[in-house]
């Protein structure tokens, strides 16, 4: 049984017909034929989506007890006992109410997924959880349900639901997505056109990369080489030269002429032997880059023309920028040069831009030095040179040149043999020694045509000449080969720089350090693995590329860094020399890894010393806080008790108000500490209902001494329900309303207020005191926090902290503001039931 197919449609905000397009969907399928059921689907009132779920089969809701109330939410057993071909969920990223089978819908479709069934399902932008920081910038709100954006992208298909931002308000304002009584503050809130068009911005630049993945991965899998220009992604080849940054912003204005456009520079490890470029410019050029927002790639590469053709081949680029060469004239003795190579073998698919700039023709420093490694065309023409270039050259001179003496014969035979040697190698070079010294003893020592030699000087010269001639191609040899590996070696120690300064720089990433890996070496992937012990089964804990090696043994490449842990390359099979930088990329991967682990253990053990904070916050709170009002109490009882005074009925009454009120403020600051420590255990366990807020917010209102007069009370008769424990909800509103009235001003009331929009409901608490500085905001939530010089008997500056915590564990949210003219706004946002209210 494989498993099952899933189709997610995505929309920038609710409202834009991704339910509509999901149920349309699975009208065509019945059509067609497939056994399509319906798993869950909300219409929140809306009739055309309503309609659209007749005539398809609807598998029943399951109702889940939770403290009280009874929820509806999808049946999975249901869905799978009944085994359709495909199921249609609504919503992927609601959390399902506690009790249910799975914590979140998106685990029910898993389920589903894995069991064979393919589902179709819907999601808003906004429920990523990569980008609910950048929701949360644009539109002000921050969306606690949210789905791993790693669960999206493994969809099969993903379709986006696009509609303009007009066209959305004009759907609000006919009604079509909210009712009537909340369109004006949807449109007036988070519906305005700035947060619609960024929320469209953002959803259609995440479906573009992922269809560039899809494209990729596609390409990797046909092993397509041709470029399809597809979407425009500028290369920029950067030598360290002073003309690098002129490049790189010349292939930034190219990029910005395109929507969507990308650079990515890349730098090429020569192994020309001698030149190198400055670590400090390469540095400066990768920081330019990155701040225009590109990115910086270094590859090893033997021919910088085919490295760079190879690089841009395989990341899909259309547009190659390189700068003119700063060779000189006579320079190009050694060949056209890495730009023009590059023009030449680009191909109709790859656009090259050769950019002037102010370092043309100066010089590099040092004469371009000759390859290293000879490839297959430079040993056909040392071969050639060596056995063809005597045999012309015994012509030419037994044709024009008879009488030019075997001196000057054996030197320019030996002038053959160097040039042999200097195209290609050693062999061709001995092969033109003795075939050039056959030559010379047939041709031009007496006895002519003959292999004998009648004069003693002439066999020595002969001799001399051999000995000569192997000598100068062994030297040469060496020399090639010494360059060479000093070309490696400095390529190799470019590499290990730039890990070196990746290390110093503090760079934790490990699927950064392993695409580096990848890059540097050419793969298609790199997965670091590791197991428990040596007969325990390998994991994954890094990898990039497609289909990563799952065993050390299945990779082309595996490098051990211990008995536990390995570097598993696939694509191709690496020379052994290569082996010492990849144990130094291994060795950093474990460092990587080890700072990962060490950073989350630094993070539990600051949990742990601010568990250890508010103890001693505590202990501080309970020696003065709590012994104030038991000293009161008292004082006040043994008043009473005392046989010496006879105290007047006034007298008693006051007496024994003062007790009340320090048993009620005793009875406050035990509620509030009992409170903070279930809040810092995570024992608070909500019961979640629909609440009616004219069921709460006055009810909180009752501890204050006066609420009709401190207190200005503002609540809609229409407002939506909320999904709240009640119990938690008065314990926030009532703290947070007690903090407004203390700060407030004499005889000016407190506002309190609520509103509706976008599925939420806002209570908003407004004084008129004297405020907190932007950056206190969020300090005043944190636990034994009194801002400014609150006296000591103002409380142990628990109340907002507990109103916080009692909030966030609903599910809502808490936060502080300015209120306009001056004093502070503190806005509880809470979610919406169910229901004909609820945005979708």
């Amino acid at each position: 049984m494989g498993r099952g197919r899933l189709r997610i449609y995505l929309g920038a905000a609710p409202g834009v017909g991704k339910t509509y397009a999901m149920l349309s969907e699975g009208h065509r399928r019945v059509e067609r034929g497939t056994d399509c059921v319906v798993g869950f689907v909300e219409h929140h009132g809306r009739p055309r989506t309503e309609v659209m779920l007749h005539g398809l089969e609807q598998v029943p809701r399951v109702g889940v007890g939770y403290r009280g109330g009874v929820f509806e939410e999808m049946d999975v057993v249901g869905v799978l006992a009944r085994r359709p071909v495909v199921v249609l969920v609504d919503e992927l990223a609601h959390s399902n109410v506690p009790g249910s089978r799975n914590a979140k819908r998106w685990q029910d479709v898993e389920e589903l997924l894995s069991a064979g069934i393919d589902v179709v399902s819907t999601v808003n932008i906004q429920h990523l959880e990569s980008l609910g920081d950048v929701v949360e910038s644009i539109t002000g709100v921050r969306q606690r349900e949210t789905v791993p954006d790693e669960v999206v992208r493994r969809a099969d298909q993903i379709e986006l639901v696009d509609m303009s931002p007009q066209a959305l308000r004009r759907r609000m304002a006919h009604g079509n997505i909210y009712q009537s009584d909340k369109v004006d503050a949807a449109l007036s809130n988070y519906f305005r056109p700035g947060n619609l068009t960024a929320l469209r911005e953002l959803a259609l630049l995440w479906v573009a990369d992922r269809v560039d993945e899809y494209l990729q991965q596609y390409r990797s899998e046909h092993r397509v080489k041709k470029i399809w220009g597809s979407r425009e992604r500028i290369v920029v080849g950067v030598t360290g030269g002073p003309e690098g940054e002129t490049l790189i912003r010349r292939a930034a204005r190219l990029a910005e002429k395109g929507a969507g456009g990308e650079v990515l520079a890349v730098y090429v490890s020569r192994s020309d032997g001698l030149t190198a470029a400055s670590p400090k410019e390469l540095a400066v050029q990768r920081g330019l880059v990155e701040g225009l927002g590109g990115t910086f790639h270094h590859v090893v590469g033997d021919d910088v023309p085919s490295a760079l053709l190879e690089f841009s081949r395989g990341v899909n680029a259309t547009q190659v920028v390189l700068g003119s060469s700063r060779r000189r004239a006579w320079q190009y003795v050694f060949g056209p040069g890495v730009g023009a190579t590059v023009a030449r073998d680009s191909g109709p698919d790859l656009d090259v831009h050769i950019v002037t700039h102010e370092e043309v023709a100066r010089g590099r420093g040092l004469p371009v030095a000759r390859g290293a490694r000879l490839g297959r065309q430079r040993i056909v023409w040392g071969w050639l040179t060596g056995i063809v270039g005597p045999v012309l050259l015994t012509l030419l001179l037994d044709l024009a040149a008879p009488e030019v003496g075997l001196a000057n014969d054996m030197l320019l035979f030996l002038t053959l043999t160097v040039a042999a040697a200097l195209l290609g190698g050693l062999w061709p070079a001995l092969a033109s020694a003795a075939f050039g010294s056959l030559l010379l003893n047939w041709f031009f020592t007496p006895p002519l045509h003959a292999f004998s030699v009648a004069n003693a000087e002439n066999l020595l010269a002969i001799v001399v000449f051999v000995g000569v001639a192997v000598a100068v191609a062994s030297v040469v040899d060496v020399a090639a080969r010494r360059t060479h590996q000093a070309a490696r070696l400095r390529a190799e120690s470019e590499v290990l720089s730039f890990l070196a300064g990746s290390v110093l720089r503090g760079e934790t990433s490990l699927d950064a350090l392993l695409d580096r890996v990848r890059e540097t070496f050419g793969m298609e992937s790199v997965a670091l693995l590791e197991r428990e012990g040596d007969v325990a089964p390998w994991t994954c804990v890094g990898s990039v590329g497609p289909a990563p090696a799952e065993r050390p043994e299945d990779a082309d490449v595996d490098v051990p860094v211990d008995d536990h842990l390995a570097l598993a390359l696939s694509g191709r099979v690496l020379p052994a020399e290569d082996r010492r930088v990849l144990e130094a990329f291994a060795a950093q991967a474990v460092v990587v890894l080890d700072r990962r682990r060490l950073r989350e253990e630094a993070d539990r053990a600051r949990r742990l010393a601010e568990g250890n904070r508010i103890r001693t916050a505590l202990l501080a709170a309970v020696s003065h806080d709590l012994r104030t009002p038991l000293a009161g109490i008292k004082a006040a009882v043994s008043s009473l008790r005392s046989d010496d005074v006879a105290w007047s009925e006034d007298d008693q009454t006051e007496l024994l108000a003062a007790i009340e009120e320090g048993a009620d403020r005793l009875d406050h600051l035990v509620g509030n500490l009992l409170d903070m420590s279930r809040l810092q255990t995570g024992t608070v366990q909500p019961l979640i209902r629909a609440i009616d807020l004219e069921e709460v917010v006055p009810m909180a209102l009752g501890g204050l001494a006066d609420p009709a007069v401190s207190v200005l009370l503002h609540i809609p008769p229409r407002l939506p329900m909320v999904q709240v424990d009640k119990g938690l909800l008065e314990r926030a509103v009532a703290n947070v309303v007690e903090n407004a009235v203390k700060y407030s001003p004499h005889l000016t009331p407190v506002l309190v207020s609520a509103s509706a929009m976008a599925g939420r409901v806002e209570i908003r608490v407004v004084d008129r005191g004297p405020g907190v500085p932007e950056e206190a905001k969020e300090r005043i939530f944190e636990p034994f926090q009194r801002h400014g010089d609150a006296p000591r008997g103002a409380g142990v500056g628990l109340g907002l902290a507990v109103a916080r915590g009692f909030t966030e564990s609903m599910g809502g949210t808490l936060t502080a503001e300015d209120t306009p003219g001056g004093g502070l706004t503190m806005v509880l946002s809470l979610r919406c039931a169910p229901g004909p209210d609820v945005a979708g």
